[in-house]
């Protein structure tokens, strides 16, 4: 683990800062509590979360929501509890950073959306396409991109990970732990 993560434990809340690659902020989440934090990762949930789009607009998720962020992918994995079954919604993404009480990454458009059913669907490749071009992706983002969609999509295919519906059961009960023993 880097130094900055060094404070951070089980329990702690965190913020969530998304920038885009021209540095300017996207959206700003404003409630993470930590889960669990490795070598490779950290975990944390919410629920009903504050989003704040870069206009200004905020509103709130409507279900709890388990997310991964990794340190050496270039993704970010959001697994949505919604009434009607889990759904996934994945950021192409840098690998995140922590800042203080706050995660922070940029995001590179590309989504992967899971459905209950095992189904999914790549999103936003024209706000790829768009972005790449003004805000002059490097090649080396472009093909990082790519292999990490990729490697996504296996990761998915194979219910690795965050995929494995056990998983999303394990830390989902950790989350309820922690918010029961804090009222």
């Amino acid at each position: 683990m880097n130094d900055k993560n060094i404070d951070i434990k089980v329990g702690d809340k965190l913020a969530i800062h998304c920038y885009k690659h021209n540095g300017s902020l996207h959206q700003l989440c404003d409630e993470a509590i930590v889960l669990a934090i490795d070598e490779e990762k950290i975990v944390v949930a919410n629920n009903k979360a504050k989003l704040t789009e870069a206009d200004g607009r905020s509103y709130h998720a409507k279900e709890p929501a388990i997310l991964f962020f990794y340190k050496k992918h270039w993704f970010n994995i959001i697994g949505q509890l919604k009434r009607f079954g889990l759904f996934y919604y994945c950021n192409l993404a840098t690998p995140y950073i922590i800042d203080g009480d706050i995660i922070k990454y940029i995001d590179y458009d590309l989504d992967l959306r899971v459905f209950p059913d095992g189904g999914f669907k790549i999103l936003d490749y024209n706000e790829y396409n768009y972005h790449k071009r003004i805000m002059h992706y490097s090649k080396e983002i472009q093909m990082i991109i790519k292999r990490e969609l990729s490697e996504l999509i296996e990761m998915k295919r194979n219910s690795q990970g965050p995929f494995s519906k056990n998983e999303i059961n394990k830390y989902y009960k950790i989350y309820r732990h922690l918010i029961k023993k804090n009222k």
